[in-house]
């Protein structure tokens, strides 16, 4: 599983002009959120979702090394299968390495139940449909997580 984590001040996902997942970290009290594009593949589990969002949750990368849960920031979670898109050959991208979606939904549902299970403020995108996200990225922080 990848999950690439962007530390934002805001964040939203539209589908169709309709805005289907927002986090306004201000609104709580918080000067980041954090918007996390996750994929899966072949063999990832519901404990490698479950470690990734503890990772997620804990990882100290905003204001003053402090991490999500010490900020009650809210986290936006968006399906990302192209984050296992295979670019060493030729010019078109092999996408054999991310799971299907019959496999991944569970996962990511899992990831982002998995921070809410940790006291996360969560939104999401729909799965499998096409997604329009914007987002202010802060710094800019963006890093990826494997498990």
């Amino acid at each position: 599983m990848r999950v690439l984590l962007q530390r934002v001040t805001s964040a939203q996902v539209s589908v169709d002009d309709e805005v289907v997942g927002r986090i306004d970290p201000a609104q709580v009290g918080s000067p980041h959120g954090l918007l996390a594009l996750v994929g899966a593949t072949h063999t990832d589990t519901e404990t490698t979702a479950k470690a990734l969002a503890d990772k997620t949750w804990r990882l100290r990368i905003l204001d003053g090394e402090r991490c999500a849960a010490d900020l009650n920031a809210p986290i936006l979670v968006v399906s990302q299968f192209t984050l296992y898109a295979n670019t060493a050959k030729g010019r078109r991208p092999s996408w054999n390495a991310a799971a299907p979606g019959t496999v991944a939904e569970p996962l990511v549902d899992a990831y982002a139940a998995a921070l809410r299970e940790l006291g996360a403020t969560v939104a999401t995108g729909r799965f499998g449909a096409h997604m329009q996200i914007t987002l202010t990225n802060d710094g800019p922080v963006t890093i990826l997580l494997e498990g």
